[in-house]
């Protein structure tokens, strides 16, 4: 049972509206998060209602779903940092899929340590991949690509764009695209996407 003082306190959190807001930016129903985080739809629902208050374990499946830490339903929105700065030293960087045996680029977070973020931006290194095994994803949102450096072939559905350094394009990534940089010099793009 919950006193009246902890409900009060817990409640300035607004918890179950921060779940809602996440899951309505994605463009997710309850049954799609319930598949993700294996948590039922109905208990869901209540979360988000305000009628049960999740456990650390529960809510910490729900903030895996959507990349946000804990901190997220905790912060107090009054003293969020309105910026935050990545140094070049203490980027990450990754392939596109680990499995994959022929990734078509590299790929460095510049926002990771942001919070709440609108949107994610990247720097890509491309690599030349032969069209038979070139990797295609989609994903939900749009993408903007700006090359810095070298040429880039970047295939949508089944257009293929050819870009130059200084140029850059804004599609509906929903469709399958990937990419392969051309010819022998680096290939670097600012990739960001948003939902």
């Amino acid at each position: 049972m919950v006193t009246q003082h902890l409900k009060e306190t817990l409640d300035r959190y607004h918890v179950g509206d921060k779940i809602k807001q996440l899951r309505f930016r994605r463009k997710m129903g309850l049954v799609e998060l319930s598949r993700h985080t294996g948590l039922s739809p109905a208990l869901l629902s209540k979360l988000e209602h305000g009628k049960l208050y999740p456990t650390l374990p529960t809510l910490s499946r729900i903030a895996m779903v959507f990349s946000v830490g804990l901190d997220f339903f905790f912060a107090d929105e009054r003293q969020k940092h309105t910026f935050s700065l990545l140094r070049k030293k203490d980027r990450l960087r990754f392939p596109e899929a680990p499995e994959l045996d022929h990734a078509s680029f590299d790929f460095e977070s510049l926002d990771f340590l942001a919070t709440d973020r609108k949107f994610n931006a990247y720097l890509a290194d491309f690599r030349t991949v032969p069209a038979a095994q070139l990797h295609v994803h989609q994903h939900p949102g749009v993408e903007f690509i700006y090359v810095l450096k070298g040429k880039l072939a970047l295939k949508i559905g089944a257009e293929e764009e050819i870009l130059d350094a200084g140029d850059s394009l804004y599609f509906d990534s929903q469709f399958p695209h990937g990419y392969s940089r051309l010819g022998s010099k680096p290939c670097s793009a600012l990739v960001v996407t948003a939902e």
